[in-house]
């Protein structure tokens, strides 16, 4: 092999700019999940949507973003990745297009549904490339740190780019800034990505077992979703996540009696990888809440404007940034199990010091330490889960993996929302009914819910005590699976935080 050969990726002007690429895609999909919520009142005046269905802004791109993102990974495995990653980012342009030029609540909604397929096909595709392209070892954990740390910065850009766009020319700037940036990332995909067909051929695509995982998934968020709204014990929630388990459980039989699955079993025979699933699940259940929770007491009890939010965030993002850069070089020396188990135990109390906010509270001394705890708890969380969940994982399966991690993410921001909103609602319920008022019924509610969101993160914490310790070498694997390569491929890290927006 040439010196040539050896020359790590990343240090090659051509790593440096596919790893630039590849964080932009990132950055263009964790914000358009924030983006829109500061937005919202107006949206709302402009196109008459109603408290109740306003919800489905944020919404409609959590639930096809979600529900497809398995489906996404696995079409990037199979039809080539750079097609993909490109026909994603294309539909995110042209949805974004159309939400900008709506004249109706429903025009608005269906882009945003379709903003949300195109993102399914976009990041698990750019994290298999990331995890293919970057040899294992410190290259790829410097590589999962940069993408991780854009995952912490994005979200808090989004809300304040919302905020700002919201105040100066109006909220349907919001949308039109993505076209502009969508046609970057094509002409850069043509310029850097290999656009060579995989091997893998298509005649034993498992389509019962596409259906069957995106109608679970689907079905799953939506009922997730509507569930704070509609009721928990009503019979329509309770049939629609029956439904989805149900449907779930057909996945499952179906894979074990498919000869070319969707998801191949024994994947999940490698160690760490469901470990590392439902950490990622657990600790989005109550990183996400955050965003939620505190947007509305910025915005309702300190009295900020949309743009005074975002900047309050910016101490958040910009130190998880910094500390998932950090965990990249880190992950080698220390592994992934400690860094997950203490950056979620950090991140966790984080939480707890933001669930004593007063009604009358100071940003500095109640706001600001509690964000920035949670800021270096998640860094090495969101790093070391990309490694553990990934270790050991062949290259023909990278689409796949980078998409379970990523489904996983955005199910737990569903969950975590729907139940949280559920402790909260029920608790300010409560003391109103006791005449107490409303401004403190309304704090104690974001207080009990932030303090679910801590006890979510500390439960990620505990469950990564059996992850996979790997420090970013290859795996072994065990040797009775042939159709599982000895390449590893770590995938995802986070997804976007959704930022909660004013109702």
């Amino acid at each position: 092999m040439s010196t040539a050969d050896q020359m790590p990726f990343l240090s090659t002007r051509r790593g440096k700019l596919t790893l630039a690429l590849l964080c932009s895609i990132a950055f263009v999909d964790f914000v358009d999940a924030s983006i829109v919520n500061l937005a919202l009142p107006s949206i709302r005046h402009d196109l008459h949507f109603s408290t109740r269905s306003l919800v489905w802004v944020p919404s409609a791109y959590l639930l096809t973003y979600g529900g497809l993102m398995l489906l996404g990974g696995r079409a990037a495995d199979l039809l080539g990745r750079r097609r993909v990653l490109i026909a994603g980012t294309v539909l995110i342009g042209v949805a974004s297009l159309v939400g900008g030029l709506a004249q109706s609540s429903s025009v608005l909604v269906g882009a945003r549904l379709a903003q949300g397929v195109g993102a399914a096909a976009m990041l698990p595709t750019a994290l298999s490339i990331l995890t293919t392209l970057f040899r294992e070892g410190s290259e790829r954990n410097l590589a999962l740190g940069a993408w991780g740390g854009v995952g912490g910065i994005s979200s808090a850009i989004g809300v304040l780019a919302g905020g700002a766009l919201t105040e100066g020319p109006g909220w349907r700037w919001v949308f039109f800034v993505n076209p502009f940036a969508c046609l970057l990332v094509v002409a850069a995909s043509f310029a850097l990505l290999d656009g060579k067909r995989p091997e893998t051929r298509l005649e034993g695509f498992d389509l019962a077992g596409a259906i069957l995982s995106t109608a679970g998934a689907l079905l799953a968020i939506y009922a997730l979703v509507n569930a704070p709204t509609v009721g928990w014990g009503n019979a329509r929630t309770i049939g629609e996540i029956a439904g989805a388990v149900v449907l779930f459980a057909g996945f499952a039989i179906n894979e074990l009696r498919q000869r070319n699955p969707l998801v191949p079993p024994p994947l999940f025979r490698i160690k760490g990888i469901a470990v590392a699933n439902i950490t990622q699940l657990f600790a989005f259940c109550g990183f996400l809440s955050i965003f939620f929770f505190l947007t509305l007491y910025m915005r309702g009890m300190l009295g900020y404007s949309p743009i005074k939010v975002g900047v309050a965030y910016l101490p958040l993002c910009v130190g998880a940034f910094l500390a998932a850069g950090a965990a990249g070089p880190l992950l080698s020396r220390a592994g992934a199990r400690p860094m997950i188990v203490t950056g979620g135990l950090t991140a966790a109390g984080g939480i707890y010091w933001l669930s004593r906010i007063p009604v009358h509270g100071s940003y500095l001394s109640d706001v600001l330490p509690g964000t920035l705890l949670l800021a270096v708890g998640m860094g090495p969380v969101w790093v070391g889960v990309a490694s553990a969940a990934t270790s050991g994982v062949a290259a023909g399966e990278a689409g796949l993996a980078a998409s379970l991690l990523n489904a996983s993410q955005q199910l737990g921001g569903a969950l975590g929302l729907a139940v949280l909103s559920a402790l909260a609602s029920s608790r300010t319920g409560d003391l109103l009914a006791r005449h107490t008022p409303a401004s403190a019924a309304l704090v104690s509610g974001f207080q009990r819910a932030l303090l679910g969101g801590s006890i979510f993160l500390a439960s990620a914490a505990v469950i990564a005590l059996r992850a996979s310790n790997t420090h970013g070498e290859t795996a072994a694997q065990p040797d009775s699976e042939p159709g599982l390569l000895h390449e590893q491929v770590p995938p995802p890290l986070p997804s976007h935080a959704t930022a909660g927006g004013e109702n």
